[in-house]
């Protein structure tokens, strides 16, 4: 399912930069790995140790999508979980992009909700983040995700201490009236 050649191209809902974006290999875990890293990330990203992300990039209901700079090495990954959910919903596990506030991410999702809504056909694609990333939150209320609730403490983060997660989600109709690109 989903695409199996690199394209090159915008995506209707966040037109710049042209990216390429394509399905994640076993030779690009290190560098999923590296970014879900990142100095900072610890209190924003989830992270998974190289054999669980193994087995998800193994198993059918998982998709792993990477966005790729000029030098070919991604800059940005996204884990979907759901694939192929007899009822039409798509989670997005996790999004990370490095550098930070470059403008890339919110391209590179917005072509990974285009992917969700078009080949890999979810009817709601739904989300979770930690509470404290404003960012994120504008990021995906930008791009049509709305706030459907809170999982209180729901998150233990690495020192031990819990955090509030934020679900979000995006339905196929307000995607299309947004002017996907289908």
């Amino acid at each position: 399912m989903g695409i199996s050649k690199p394209r090159v191209e915008t995506s209707s809902l966040a037109p710049e930069p042209r990216l390429v974006v394509r399905p994640a290999g076993p030779e690009d875990l290190a560098s999923v790995m590296r970014i879900e890293r990142t100095p900072g990330f610890e209190a924003f990203v989830g992270r998974s140790e190289a054999a669980e992300h193994r087995a998800m990039l193994a198993a059918p209901g998982f998709a792993y999508r990477v966005a790729v700079g000029a030098d070919g090495a991604p800059v940005a990954f996204a884990i979907l979980s759901g694939v192929a959910d007899p009822h039409g919903n798509l989670y997005l596990k996790r999004i990370a992009v490095d550098p930070p506030g470059a403008g890339v991410g919110t391209a590179f999702l917005a072509r990974v909700i285009d992917e969700a809504f078009g080949p890999l056909g979810a009817f709601r694609f739904c989300l979770d983040c930690f509470a404290s990333n404003a960012r994120a939150q504008r990021a995906y209320e930008k791009l049509g995700f709305t706030r459907d609730g809170v999982l209180r403490q729901a998150y233990r983060l690495p020192d031990g201490s819990r955090s509030d997660l934020v679900l979000m989600a995006l339905l196929r109709p307000e995607w299309l009236r947004r002017g996907a690109a289908v």
